[in-house]
């Protein structure tokens, strides 16, 4: 009788560590247009990704952290559904410059530019959302 109790203390458990989720996506997500631009280039952040990801030059655990993000983009399940107003549609972009900022903490902006696939402009977005400061 008691197997009922624990089942349904794991699946608060898991309703409540989903909101938590939540709510820290929505509070580090980017700006409304820097997600626009960052849905955008979502072919060239894939590739971005890609490429970071095969460089040796990075530390393992970032090239991990890479491989497991596009493992998660290729999902068809997203940790947000789509029915969900904005963070719906946007929970990808969101957890791709939550692991740019990542990989630029260890890398620095150079690993991005030096793997970049797109614009100078696309760059200064991924910059951006990636929170390296802007050049003066």
């Amino acid at each position: 009788m008691w197997w009922w109790q624990v089942l349904l203390g794991v699946l608060a458990g898991l309703l409540v560590c989903w909101l938590v989720l939540l709510a820290v996506l929505w509070r580090t997500r980017p700006d409304d247009a820097g997600l626009r631009e960052a849905l955008r280039l979502l072919p060239d952040l894939v590739l971005l990704l890609r490429r970071l990801a095969g460089d040796a030059d990075l530390p393992r655990g970032v090239r991990i952290r890479l491989v497991l993000l596009l493992g998660y983009l290729l999902l068809p399940v997203d940790l947000v559904p789509d029915v969900i107003p904005v963070l719906g549609y946007a929970d990808d972009a969101i957890v791709v410059a939550l692991a740019l900022r990542s990989v630029v903490r260890v890398a620095g902006p150079q690993a991005l530019a030096r793997h970049w696939p797109g614009t100078p402009a696309g760059l200064r977005v991924v910059h951006r959302l990636a929170g390296v400061p802007a050049r003066r």
